[in-house]
């Protein structure tokens, strides 16, 4: 370690507020190693006039340690729209860093890693969407979030899991193209008179869940709440008792106060949400996120200190896609 990121007296001070909360997700041991960063993350924040934006499946020390803001892709899109602020870091993956630039064209957009990227948006590209669009002429285009700058360009409106509902309803016709994720496509036809036209993408890290780990947790703790997140396949949502996106978990827990709950999602939102609601028990699933995880407090720092990576979109590209995240955002 730099002599400069020694875990000194002035760090502990510094940083004590923020263990102060963390102390139930972090082990005693492991905050000398992560208060450093967190204390000069946080000075060079002020320095640079730079935000962090962090994810809910970022680790803690990230999400409460040196995010500004903190939410699903809905939020941290909003977030990215309402800042003074001439340098974003945003702590995610790439879609979203991308998404952050098409609605801040003047603004820095940073990632941490550019190898951060997800499954679910590399399932598709533009060509793909063009495909679509000529075999089902004039059918309206709704895309997740969760895909490229390209990919968005083509799109007619963008949405999230918490509003993809109302996207859908909100068009009309009645017919849908909706892509890329085919489990929530399927979990919106269900609640829909429409006609939806899926694609098959899917995210790594939730199609890994199955219905039967849901069952023996409900053996193992009979009074668990099950909330899931709906990239989630059917058996899996049928067995829970709650299905929302991260933002719609985050508000069951905070209006239901369950005694014991499990997160059917990326693992470390189940520490972060642990930290703001501690007489809830959690039970943690263990699905990590390999892309999310690729950001940590020393690569925030070196995006910081060296403003990389940067992230770029072709403006004709951006332009386009602008249409369909605005679109998005109106949409409540």
């Amino acid at each position: 370690m730099q002599e400069s990121l020694a875990y000194t007296p002035a760090v502990a001070a510094a940083t004590a507020g923020i263990y102060e909360r963390l102390r139930d997700v972090i082990p005693d041991i492991e905050w000398p190693v992560h208060a450093p960063y967190v204390a000069r993350i946080n000075e060079l924040k002020a320095e640079r006039n730079a935000i962090l934006l962090a994810h809910n499946y970022q680790t803690p020390e990230i999400y409460h340690g040196v995010a500004d803001y903190t939410g699903d892709s809905l939020g941290l899109a909003q977030k990215a729209t309402d800042t003074d602020a001439d340098i974003i870091v945003l702590c995610g993956v790439h879609f979203m860093a991308e998404t952050a630039k098409i609605l801040n064209p003047d603004k820095t957009v940073l990632i941490p890693d550019l190898e951060a990227g997800c499954s679910l948006a590399s399932s598709i590209t533009g060509a793909d969407v063009r495909a679509m669009k000529e075999k089902y002429p004039g059918v309206p285009v709704v895309s997740y979030v969760n895909t490229s700058a390209d990919v968005k360009a083509e799109t007619d409106v963008c949405c999230t899991s918490g509003n993809a509902l109302k996207v859908v309803e909100s068009l009309d016709s009645d017919r849908v193209i909706f892509l890329p994720d085919a489990y929530l496509g399927r979990y919106v036809a269900q609640q829909t008179d429409k006609e939806i036209i899926l694609w098959e993408g899917s995210c790594e890290v939730h199609e890994r869940f199955t219905a039967d780990e849901l069952r023996e947790y409900r053996k193992a703790t009979p009074d668990i709440q099950i909330i899931a997140h709906p990239e989630c396949p059917p058996d899996v949502l049928d067995e829970a008792d709650f299905v929302g996106s991260t933002s719609g978990m985050i508000n069951y827990v905070d209006s239901q106060r369950p005694q014991r709950v499990v997160m059917i999602t990326e693992c470390s939102m189940s520490d972060n949400v642990a930290v703001e609601f501690p007489d809830v028990n959690f039970i943690r699933p263990c699905n990590l996120c390999p892309h999310m995880k690729r950001i940590t407090l020393p690569k925030i720092l070196h995006s910081l200190e060296t403003l990389e990576y940067e992230v770029l979109v072709e403006r004709e590209m951006a332009e386009r896609a602008y249409g369909s995240v605005k679109r998005m955002l109106e949409i409540r």
